[in-house]
């Protein structure tokens, strides 16, 4: 029996080393391979990245496919360990999660604490607003006098929409519920967004609109992120990215979870 099970382990790791294209497996996904386990951290508000549907419990979203690839591709099990882009920093410094898989923006403010994986989406700033607003029905509409943006506080796209904008006046909200609740009472034409929230708003709500600038405003490169400094991990977690790209199976991911738009292929 020990025999065989360390044959097993054997024929794992040669997998993973042939997978990641590396001369040596990491320390992260030795001890992966040990335990038989992966720990994804996610956050379950995220729709169509990592998003905990409320109807049915059920996870789902590209992330969400994505890890139970790399779980499979490593032969372990998956955890999901749920997070939020709040606790990310913590999650990862304390080793509750392997690795965070839940369309994490590629920011400075984050480099210190995290390293990033290679991109696999990439999504602007674009606007939900309301079906029946006769005043605005395309991007160019917004920016008049008169017009009221939502943006939240303390995102990225609070000092980027206080720039752009010009004439219509901006209004700052301290959660994302408070966006919607700006524009649903008639306070605000619209709130910024990125694609895959305004995506929710559009296919959980029979009432918003999404709006898409001629030119993207401010796009950012969303990754995973590994621990601060495991460079070798990240290496793998970069191979299975690459991978994803190659055989289509990324593109299909983006597709099914409606983020074809946003997808980076190469």
């Amino acid at each position: 029996m020990y025999f065989g099970h360390k044959i097993i382990h054997l024929v794992v790791l040669l997998t993973v080393l042939l997978f990641t294209h590396t001369t040596a497996a990491s320390v992260r996904s030795e001890q992966i391979i040990e335990r038989g386990e992966l720990n994804v951290c996610y956050w379950p508000d995220y729709f169509a990245i990592s998003y905990k549907n409320p109807r049915t419990g059920r996870l789902e979203g590209i992330d969400i496919d994505m890890a139970r690839e790399l779980a499979v591709s490593m032969g372990v099990k998956l955890t999901f360990v749920e997070s939020s882009f709040s606790n990310l920093i913590e999650n990862l410094a304390n080793n509750a999660c392997d690795i965070a898989m839940h369309g994490i923006g590629i920011r400075e403010n984050r480099k210190p604490y995290m390293t990033f994986s290679t991109p696999y989406l990439v999504s602007g700033i674009y606007a939900v607003g309301v079906k029946d607003n006769q005043y605005i029905a395309s991007w160019d509409d917004i920016d008049k006098h008169g017009h009221v943006v939502v943006v939240q506080q303390g995102t990225f796209m609070e000092p980027v929409i206080k720039r752009y904008i010009k004439n219509a006046q901006v209004t700052v909200v301290d959660s994302f519920k408070a966006r919607e609740q700006e524009v649903l009472s008639g306070r605000a034409d619209v709130f910024m967004a990125d694609y895959p929230y305004g995506k929710r708003m559009t296919q959980l709500t029979s009432w918003a609109v999404l709006f898409k600038p001629k030119q993207p405003l401010a796009p950012t490169e969303y990754a995973y992120a590994v621990p601060k400094g495991e460079l070798e991990w990240l290496a793998e977690v970069n191979a299975f990215l690459l991978t994803m790209k190659k055989t289509g199976k990324l593109a299909a991911f983006a597709e099914k979870n409606g983020l074809s738009e946003i997808v980076v292929n190469d």
